[in-house]
């Protein structure tokens, strides 16, 4: 995803963005184009808001403080430039304090953990500002799995194309955001109802959403997990152990690391690959 940020002599302050759809004619087909189109605005609108009021919006206006406006396309693939316009001046001095690289390095998070996806380390700012935003982090990542994403992803799911959203410093353009057909099958996973128990090593851990990456015992790879209750409601001895099993772990040897017997459900692809587990709780001996 690539921003473009920049201030406007006039009242809004504007923060600019784009979208390159992966299709070599610089055409797209118009009904999935704009339903992912949509879905990349109600992302940035919903995580911008989020950010500069501490509050997640549950409904959408024309008449918000915080509003996207299509600019014109561009060729190199199907480009579509838009702006993230704010006109209310709280908002614009709070977006100030975040700055412009926490701002998209903070977009760029919230929508893959939305999608599961793994993600780097956060900055310190960034990360105070995650644990500011308390429960509403945790809000945020499941309002956007709602239609959100799936409308996001029309274009990747019913032509293949990529689509990228990017943020644009100077003259530099960084992808903060990528979705293709691998993350579109994951918004089709469906989330088995027995119960399995597993053996797994804590890779990542976000102690304000709750969600993470474990590799399981003899396993090579790491897998996504979150909690089914609201993290909120998670016991703290519980948390505990997934945080510290991952401070222990950290640095050294596989050979010596420590195991979570876990009680979770599989969230599977159709072909039976597990993408998730969503964690019931710790299996007491």
């Amino acid at each position: 995803m690539q921003y473009f940020l920049h201030l406007r002599a006039h009242k809004s302050m504007a923060i600019n963005l784009d979208v390159v759809i992966d299709t070599p004619e610089y055409e797209v087909d118009m009904k999935a184009g704009l339903d992912t189109l949509q879905g990349i605005s109600d992302a940035t609108r919903t995580i911008a808001e989020t950010l500069l009021t501490g509050k997640v919006p549950q409904r959408k206006s024309s008449k918000s403080s915080v509003r996207t406006m299509l600019k014109r396309t561009f060729k190199g693939s199907y480009g579509q430039n838009f702006s993230l316009y704010l006109s209310d001046d709280e908002l614009k001095k709070e977006y100030r304090k975040i700055g412009n690289t926490a701002f998209s390095e903070l977009m760029g998070f919230f929508m893959k953990e939305a999608l599961d996806l793994e993600v780097a380390e956060l900055s310190e700012k960034s990360e105070k500002i995650v644990a500011k935003l308390g429960d509403n982090a945790e809000r945020l990542v499941r309002q956007l799995r709602t239609s959100i994403m799936k409308d996001a992803h029309e274009v990747p799911k019913k032509f293949g194309n990529d689509v990228k959203v990017r943020f644009k410093s100077g003259a530099e353009r960084v992808v903060i955001a990528k979705f293709d057909r691998t993350t579109a099958l994951a918004l089709e996973a469906k989330r088995s109802n027995v119960k399995v128990s597993i053996s797994a090593a804590i890779r990542r851990f976000n102690t304000n959403t709750g969600n993470g990456r474990l590799q399981i015992l003899g396993g090579s790879e790491t897998v996504a997990f979150g909690f089914e209750k609201v993290y909120r409601d998670v016991r703290f001895a519980t948390k505990k152990k997934f945080s510290e099993n991952l401070d222990f772990n950290n640095g050294i040897d596989s050979d010596n690391w420590r195991y979570l017997e876990i009680e979770a459900y599989p969230i599977k692809l159709f072909d039976d690959r597990i993408i998730k587990y969503v964690v019931a709780g710790l299996h007491e001996a």
